[in-house]
């Protein structure tokens, strides 16, 4: 986790941030928004290019949720396949969501071009590979979806996708070549130089602790400072803590760790992703990895650092790449997905003058990023509602449970995992 005794390579690597402050005495803007990530710093950039005195404020440091703990994957589109999609919205509102998030890789490589972004970006496209039967049948189904609806997409033979994942254990692709990787605690501070630059405010360690409306107007408290402004965007996604913690009850947070190795070697290299693709898998309990740009492979998967993940992330390496031999993990952590009850996000209008935005399932980066601009067009006018549900989600029964759910069967199918390599 970031913060203190962080092991996180994205952390160890990262861009150097900009100096912020925390929020003192008392400030009159538009616009405040609440957290640092890929969200917030979108809307926050937008609303500053508009002309839109907007503010924002970070309970800990830029990037310290799930934005900074990223797999850096950029992709298309939202977990749903698109027909569920549909199925979920309706045809029209599920089409309209689909249009602007296909062209979320493409806004956010511009972006990056735009602001001279300095975080890795390699858009070589992604590969969301093909684990059994139901995984193949998977890939076919989205394959047959995305073409319908003019997706660049094919779909690769077992052989050809073997080839370019470096590994026989998969028996197919899906190649999405507009999509790419980067690295996002450095996009998240790239973003904040941008929203800098364009005249926002931004505030570090600047935790929440009352907000209050009265007379049309909002008060933001922090522990030092306050904030009084027409709108209030709450865009903590998984980690809504101190003031805004209620937020949490919407969404079940779910647990997503990564490790990253020792920079292969140049041989090593020329075998594992040789065109250094970003890969995630068709398996139930899912699976991520990639290639930064030293070459150290990132391996992720669901559920809480540990061990019993640590020993699995181990095993499951050596039976994708044994010419690897054994990896030593150089870094590892841990970062929480926000799944909402029906897998999309949402921006839900509490009250009047505030809103919150969260549920990207672990896509955050894409549609975090094309939210935040949509949000800015959306508050001055230039559109009359968002490509994403504008619907106030209900709290989420047993969430606590489910959480616990969710942990143990990703614990149970990794312990499950190693007994059967064993036998």
């Amino acid at each position: 986790m970031m913060g203190s005794g962080c092991q996180s390579l994205w952390r160890a690597s990262a861009t150097d941030a900009p100096q912020l402050r925390a929020l003192e005495g008392s400030h009159q803007v538009d616009v405040v928004i609440v957290g640092g990530g890929f969200t917030g710093l979108s809307t926050a950039l937008h609303l500053a290019k508009e002309g839109i005195a907007v503010l924002l404020l970070e309970a800990d440091e830029l990037g310290y949720g799930g934005s900074g703990r990223n797999v850096g994957l950029v992709n298309a589109g939202v977990w749903l396949e698109p027909d569920l999609l549909d199925k979920q919205l309706g045809k029209e509102a599920g089409r309209q969501m689909y249009d602007a998030l296909a062209a979320a890789p493409e806004f956010v490589f511009k972006l990056i071009e735009e602001y001279d972004i300095d975080c890795e970006a390699t858009r070589n496209g992604t590969l969301h590979a093909g684990v059994g039967q139901a995984g193949l049948a998977q890939l076919e189904r989205r394959f047959a979806q995305l073409k319908q609806r003019g997706a660049p997409v094919s779909l690769l033979a077992a052989k050809d996708a073997q080839a370019r994942i470096g590994s026989d254990k998969f028996n197919g692709a899906l190649f999405d070549p507009r999509a790419g990787t980067i690295q996002p605690l450095s996009y998240v501070r790239g973003l904040a130089k941008a929203a800098l630059k364009e005249g926002a405010k931004l505030f570090e360690c600047s935790p929440v602790t009352d907000l209050t409306s009265s007379q049309g107007n909002w008060l933001v408290k922090t522990p030092h400072g306050e904030v009084a402004a027409n709108k209030v965007i709450l865009a903590t996604n998984a980690y809504c803590q101190h003031g805004v913690a209620n937020q949490s009850s919407k969404f079940v947070p779910i647990a997503y760790s990564q490790l990253a190795s020792q920079p292969l070697t140049s041989s090593q290299l020329a075998q594992v992703l040789p065109n250094k693709e970003g890969v995630w898998d068709t398996c139930t309990v899912m699976s991520s990895f990639r290639l930064d740009q030293r070459g150290r492979l990132i391996f992720g998967g669901m559920g809480a650092e540990g061990r019993v993940l640590s020993n699995w992330a181990s095993q499951r390496v050596r039976e994708l790449f044994p010419a690897l031999g054994e990896l030593a993990w150089e870094y590892s952590w841990t970062g929480n997905i926000a799944y909402s009850a029906d897998h999309l996000p949402h921006c839900q209008q509490l009250k009047e003058g505030l809103l919150s935005i969260s549920g990207y399932s672990g896509r955050g980066i894409g549609p975090g990023t094309v939210m935040g601009m949509e949000l800015a067009q959306w508050i001055t006018g230039q559109r009359e509602t968002l490509s994403i549900p504008m619907t106030k989600l209900k709290d989420i029964p047993f969430r606590e449970i489910q959480r616990i759910f969710y942990e143990l069967g990703a614990q149970t199918y990794h312990l499950g995992q190693q007994v059967h390599a064993l036998r």
